[in-house]
């Protein structure tokens, strides 16, 4: 079964860059034609949409907050997705899912705090 598996995230100052990771596997279907998402929710509030590209011609959009500051890209032949995450802020704190066609992953904390 498809399985989406988050790395990178810890702890960083604000102003601070991370790269999150979304390694993927168990897709019956080549992984380019499938559109990738990054969530977050942060304590008390509701999961909300932050980033995504699209499958086949990679088209990207993003949440309002994040605009200018985060890069979401993948790497087909292997199969991640990645959220590169510059000018950090302390209201980027969050856990930060992968989301690929109904499926999450497990999440991984991104803090951001001095």
């Amino acid at each position: 079964q498809v399985q989406l598996v988050e790395s990178g995230g810890g702890l960083a100052q604000p102003g601070g860059s991370l790269r999150l990771s979304c390694a993927t596997s168990g897709f019956t279907v080549t992984f380019t034609y499938y559109t990738m998402k990054w969530f977050r929710q942060a304590p008390g509030k509701e999961r909300e949409l932050v980033a995504t590209i699209t499958g086949i011609d990679d088209n990207t959009e993003y949440s309002d907050p994040v605009k200018g500051r985060f890069t979401i890209s993948r790497d087909n032949p292997k199969k991640t997705v990645y959220l590169e995450m510059n000018s950090l802020k302390p209201e980027d704190t969050a856990v930060y899912y992968c989301y690929c066609a109904g499926i999450w992953g497990q999440g991984t904390q991104v803090t951001v705090s001095s």
